[in-house]
């Protein structure tokens, strides 16, 4: 039987906050390190250099950090495009190294308007908590699961989930509008997921 809509939310969001904890109590260095392993492991997934334009996001708080895989996307020729929150969900325009980012809201740096937005192929997923089946708590919003949705519509979309380790939970409350990520990296490497 599904849990009740009202207590997943609430399971979610109290699992949000333990695993928001963890991952805010890890030290800057170890981050840091955490975030050039995360990089190394998702440049050998193999499908991902099939991508021509990859989605990936800017750090806010405490998340893994990108950059450094942003970095080496645009030494191998890859294309990359970061989200933008608007009102119909996540647009993604592409983004040039040393290119200026906007203020978004909930403290999010962005691409200018005046990019024009694409559909990526691949995309680096931000998250708070994960399960060992793929399943991930976002910030609540739904929005990465709404472009997953919305981008599978032209066909295959990789999704990558990075996090750290800390993030881990038993059991993420997966919901119908639930995406479940291909594939999940931590700074351990690549985690092994059990598909129900």
């Amino acid at each position: 039987m599904a849990p009740h809509p009202h207590s997943s939310a609430s399971l979610k969001a109290s699992l949000r906050e333990a695993a928001l904890g963890r991952r805010d109590a890890l030290d800057p260095q170890a981050r840091q390190a955490g975030a050039l392993a995360i990089a190394d492991a998702v440049m050998a997934i193999a499908a991902l250099a099939d991508a021509p334009i990859v989605g990936a996001f800017w750090p806010i708080r405490s998340e893994v950090d990108p950059r450094p895989l942003i970095e080496r996307l645009f030494t191998r020729g890859q294309r990359v495009a970061l989200p933008k929150v608007t009102p119909d969900g996540l647009v993604f325009r592409e983004w040039r190294a040393g290119e200026a980012l906007v203020r978004g809201g909930f403290g999010l740096s962005e691409p200018d308007d005046s990019l024009p937005p694409l559909d990526p192929t691949a995309l680096i997923v931000p998250l708070a908590a994960y399960d060992a089946r793929g399943h991930r708590i976002g910030y609540g919003r739904g929005y990465y699961d709404q472009a997953i949705e919305r981008l599978s519509r032209n066909g295959p979309v990789l999704t990558i989930g990075i996090a750290f380790s800390v993030q881990a939970v038993a059991e993420v409350p997966a919901e119908a509008h639930d995406q479940p990520l291909d594939l999940l990296i931590t700074e351990a490497g690549p985690v092994s997921l059990t598909r129900a």
